[in-house]
């Protein structure tokens, strides 16, 4: 089984990388990928573990594009996690959650909802190459007492268009799947489902973009079918995973249940060899 879409510590998951990987071995996974947001440094933890438990390891990551004011999730594959515009690139990502995370904590206090900054802000030390969120606001929230989980943080405060919204700023799909061919990888939308923007997809496979989620744990069987019939039309690649972050969240099901079949692995690979070869 293959389930290309894991999240762990480094960014906005609650399992170390060597847990997660654990974890999907005793699921029965054979293939995984782990794609943190805007962060590769869970990957060397993942592979190594990944090596211990006899699990082969896609190096990946979800990096965060704009369009028009609206965040865009972009899968990528077959990475080259030391490819040097890549990691400058993913600096200057974690650098703008940092400044968006910061302008939160103060809307929420003038909100009269402070919550502890320095913790907050001290989940990521310098140097460590992990990355802030949304769901780690949300977090706080709770902890505070202001929200009773994290959907109720984001449905009162921190979702667009409720009062401690910040919008990112941040690259276009294009430019995003440009440092993902650049490093060697496959540039996949992620969770076309959840962004309700299907009129847009042959506008971002025109700017570059090579590959669709096709299987997620939030799309139906006619979400399913529905993307694959578009990544055919296109002639896309297509990925699959469970996008699992926590044991409690909504996602937790989808783990070792969603996954991707091996003929689409195998035509995503060869699309990764591909864009290798023109480095």
């Amino acid at each position: 089984m293959i389930d290309l879409h894991l999240h762990t510590t480094a960014s906005d998951g609650h399992l170390a990388p060597e847990a997660l990987v654990a974890r999907a071995a005793g699921l029965g996974l054979s293939i995984i990928s782990v794609t943190d947001h805007d962060t590769t440094a869970g990957l060397a933890e993942a592979t190594a573990a990944a090596a211990r438990h006899g699990l082969r390891l896609v190096p990946g990551i979800e990096i965060t594009a704009v369009e028009q004011g609206r965040d865009v999730h972009v899968l990528g594959y077959f990475i080259d996690s030391e490819h040097a515009p890549l990691v400058e690139f993913l600096r200057a990502q974690r650098a703008d959650r940092r400044r968006r995370v910061e302008t939160m904590i103060a809307r929420l206090t003038d909100l009269g909802m402070p919550l502890d900054r320095e913790q907050l802000l001290g989940r990521v030390t310098p140097g460590s190459g992990r990355s802030l969120g949304r769901p780690h606001v949300a977090d706080a929230l709770v902890a505070a007492g202001h929200a009773v989980d994290r959907g109720d943080a984001f449905d009162r405060f921190i979702a667009e268009g409720r009062p401690a919204y910040v919008p990112r700023r941040g690259a276009s799909v294009g430019e995003v799947a440009a440092i993902v061919r650049a490093a060697g990888g496959v540039a996949s939308l992620a969770h076309p489902g959840l962004m309700n923007r299907d009129e847009a997809i042959p506008e971002f496979v025109a700017a570059g973009l090579t590959a669709i989620e096709v299987w997620h744990s939030d799309h139906d069987a006619a979400a399913t079918a529905r993307y694959e019939a578009t990544a055919r039309r296109l002639g896309l690649g297509m990925s699959g995973g469970s996008d699992f972050h926590a044991d409690h969240s909504h996602h937790a099901s989808g783990f070792g249940t969603v996954t991707l079949p091996l003929h689409a692995f195998e035509e995503l690979e060869s699309r990764a060899g591909q864009a290798a070869r023109l480095r």
